[in-house]
């Protein structure tokens, strides 16, 4: 059942390393500069990578009305951040969530139980993963300049 809303502006990419994320681990390789391309990639966000991922999600999305009503109140959408991975050829990306002490700190007036926040928090990665993989297939042309080491051990 695709749900019937119509999709939020996309994130504003500022610079975090990824590496602080909880979720996200970015080998830098000793790095001190480390260019996570997000200026192209909010362009491609803008350009229709957001929508176009947006689309494909809510078509197949478990979260209803109300749930997706919570998420665009507390603006979680603008939350997420998107960035180059070069080390393993990808958009990575961290999806925002409702924290574990919601209930404590009176998160939202409709929040009322953990199965929503876990659907909420799921979905969001779900959204997350799709707008990653639309960025490296649709929209990403350039190439990871990581190059592996010589030596390392053959596993064939």
């Amino acid at each position: 059942m695709t749900l019937e809303v119509e999709p939020p502006e996309p994130p504003e990419l500022e610079f975090v390393d990824p590496n602080e994320y909880e979720d996200a681990t970015v080998s830098a390789d000793g790095a001190e500069e480390v260019d996570y391309r997000r200026e192209e990639l909010q362009a491609f966000l803008e350009e229709g990578a957001w929508v176009e991922s947006f689309d494909e999600w809510r078509a197949d999305t478990d979260l209803g009305e109300r749930e997706y009503g919570i998420a665009r109140d507390l603006d979680l959408f603008a939350g997420f951040d998107f960035f180059w991975d070069d080390f393993a050829d990808r958009v990575g990306y961290h999806a925002p969530g409702i924290p574990e002490d919601w209930q404590a700190r009176e998160y939202h007036p409709e929040l009322d139980t953990w199965g929503t926040v876990s659907s909420i928090n799921a979905e969001l990665t779900e959204f997350g993963q799709i707008v990653s993989v639309t960025l490296k297939e649709e929209y990403v042309d350039w190439e990871a300049e990581y190059e592996p080491p010589e030596d390392l051990p053959d596993f064939d």
